[in-house]
């Protein structure tokens, strides 16, 4: 009996190293089919359908998930997270040298970048990820000066908008389009138009308020409803034709924000 029971752990340990104990998690993109993503991880439509109870003549959408018989690790090296209690979006980010908008994008996380114990995420790949950023250290004043950007620019909104457009600042001063510091972004001047209304009208200089510094400090510890944005506007008040052409991100309240 105790040879026996040190067979089967034997076959399952070698079974885990070779990967093959673990079902994968692909997320579906526009256009696959059952298929197309069997011939990808060398399984079959029958296996795919039977391990997702499919039935519905091999229907499927994009941004559905699937499990992958048999395998551990998709072709191509993707990777799988299951999140683990008191992990955010941040933190995995980090653990993978990746950005939170690059999690949300490739697992279609849109309501305020919420996740729960157990979710499987897809890691985009290195060539998918975003370069590792360097540590953030601004001054207070530098804070203190977004912080009153933020109450100027959202006050009014949703407390998950006035994140969001911290965020989206702070995602600027990381985007290589646009200057590196804080002072740089929020008061720049392109082609003769400033970047933010507050600092050509003067609303900037009013006090920052509670909401402003709270949005401002979950912005810092990597909360980005904006889901990677680096700008937003609000349509009805700009006839700016630019900003109307450019990637949608995601709408919060009054706001369209944009990459």
């Amino acid at each position: 009996m105790r040879k026996s029971l040190t067979g089967i752990l034997t076959v399952l340990l070698l079974l885990l190293m070779s990967g093959q104990a673990y079902a994968a998690i692909h997320v579906v993109r526009p256009g696959e089919t059952l298929w197309l993503i069997s011939q990808q991880y060398g399984t079959t439509v029958a296996a795919l359908a039977e391990a997702n109870h499919i039935a519905n003549a091999n229907y499927i959408e994009a941004g559905q998930r699937l499990d992958i018989p048999g395998q551990s690790q998709p072709v191509g090296r993707q990777t799988v997270h299951t999140v683990s209690r008191g992990e955010t979006l941040w933190l995995i980010s980090q653990k993978y040298n990746t950005t939170v908008a690059a999690i949300a994008a490739e697992n279609k996380i849109e309501n305020n970048n919420i996740i729960r114990v157990g979710d499987k995420l897809v890691i985009p790949t290195e060539q998918e990820a975003a370069p590792v950023l360097a540590p953030r250290n601004f001054s207070d004043a530098e804070l203190d000066l977004l912080a009153r950007l933020v109450r100027a620019e959202a006050e009014g909104e949703p407390y998950r908008g006035q994140v969001a457009v911290a965020a989206s600042v702070l995602n600027r001063v990381d985007d290589p389009r646009y200057p590196n510091t804080l002072s740089g972004v929020i008061n720049q001047v392109s082609n003769g138009f400033y970047q933010y209304s507050p600092v050509l009208d003067g609303r900037i200089n009013r006090s920052a308020n509670d909401s402003a510094r709270r949005a401002v400090q979950d912005a810092l510890n990597g909360e980005d409803p904006s889901l990677g944005a680096t700008g937003f506007y609000n349509p009805a008040k700009t006839t700016n034709q630019w900003v109307r052409q450019q990637p949608v991100t995601v709408t919060i309240a009054n706001h369209v924000f944009f990459r």
